[in-house]
């Protein structure tokens, strides 16, 4: 199998993996008790958040531990219940649904490439909404926003600021006190720790409402008994991205190969477009095929070429609607359609991106070929 879904998710790392198997086989016991037990898992924990903090250039207590970035994303969203917030036209789904549900919600619209429109967020400003979510980069087509910039100018009129970190977190360089931002939210299995365990960077001094109410833990601030050997493995993971600086590693290693799988699908396939435009992360490529729906794709290189890619966003797959984030920046339910995601990660190498290169030309023009069929046949 090669392996091209790391946006998705990404295989867990051995050392996260030898840290969650330290806390299961030592049992280290309830972080909130006061036995000894008690007091190692909690030791653990706090290790753990140190070496997350470090990762993103946070103070430690200014991360809470949640399930994940869904969670994250609903708990920031959760604080300003009832209030007018805005939010991008590309945000997650935890992040959209959620602000439509318990806030007055307006989006900001983006241009072709997924980049916030100067125009639209002008219009926010003026509108001076509580808080403003814009991710710092899209999940489906990797399009880094400019977040330190609107960042402040959200701050100059007084809006609170949210980004949804989920997808950049250990592949470009972050720090929470350059971009300035409030509130940022990050998930372990996208740097190779656990599913099931994510963070909130919450700064000091900023409004604050528990999701999940109900015990003393975070300081109140998120309740429920601590996954602890899910925390270490995530805090194993990002010690990992620290210390072995990984997103050089990907602009260094992974970009080059992307860029590669880029230029020869566009040269070798016809009819095929990219929807990825820089700057953007650099293991993301979204490609769009004219008479090629996307699932066909995913589905023919899964069974025929052991080759695992997406559609788009993980959460989204299988609910037959176009992509909301395609649709957003280009608004043609064909190209939402026909569009795949490759997602690479530091485990991928020259010789995966000469296998996609070698069937991929033969899949589509299949493809290609069933659907001209299928419409002579309609005609």
């Amino acid at each position: 199998m090669i392996y091209l879904d790391y946006a998705a998710t990404s295989p867990i790392l051995p050392e996260a993996k030898k840290a969650m198997l330290d806390v299961l086989n030592n049992f280290p016991g309830n972080a909130s008790a006061l036995h000894t037990p008690g007091h190692r898992a909690h030791a653990i924990i706090e290790e753990a958040r140190a070496d997350i903090a470090r990762l993103i250039g946070a103070q430690p207590h200014e991360i809470i531990f949640t399930s994940g970035g869904s969670e994250s994303n609903n708990t920031v969203t959760n604080i300003f219940a009832g209030q007018s917030v805005a939010v991008s036209a590309i945000e997650h789904a935890s992040v959209l649904e959620s602000a439509r549900a318990r806030c007055d919600c307006v989006e900001i619209s983006v241009d072709k490439h997924g980049k916030i429109k100067n125009s639209s967020f002008e219009k926010i400003l003026k509108k001076s909404p509580k808080l403003i979510s814009i991710m710092l980069a899209n999940n489906e087509l990797g399009t880094i926003q400019d977040i330190k910039h609107l960042a402040k100018l959200a701050h100059q009129h007084g809006i609170l600021f949210h980004t949804d970190a989920t997808q950049a977190f250990g592949k470009i360089p972050i720090n929470v006190k350059d971009l300035d931002i409030d509130y940022m939210t990050i998930s372990a299995h996208k740097i190779g720790g656990p599913i099931g365990v994510g963070a909130l960077y919450i700064k000091d001094g900023t409004p604050f409402t528990p999701l999940i109410i109900g015990g003393h833990q975070e300081h109140g601030k998120r309740a429920g008994t601590y996954a602890t050997a899910n925390i270490a493995g995530f805090g194993a993971a990002a010690r990992y991205a620290y210390e072995h600086n990984i997103p050089k590693l990907y602009a260094e290693k992974i970009a080059p190969l992307r860029d590669e799988l880029a230029s020869r699908i566009l040269k070798e396939i016809p009819f095929s477009s990219s929807n990825t435009a820089q700057p953007s992360l650099p293991n993301i490529l979204n490609v769009s095929f004219e008479a090629a729906e996307g699932e066909s794709i995913q589905l023919y290189l899964d069974a025929k070429a052991g080759i695992a890619i997406s559609t788009g966003s993980a959460c989204a797959a299988g609910d037959g609607k176009p992509s909301h984030v395609i649709m957003a920046t280009v608004n043609d339910a064909e190209v939402a359609h026909s569009s795949i995601r490759f997602s690479l990660g530091l485990n991928t190498t020259k010789q995966d991106i000469n296998k996609v290169t070698k069937v991929l030309p033969n899949i589509i023009n299949n493809l290609q070929q069933i659907s001209t069929i299928q419409t002579k046949g309609a005609k």
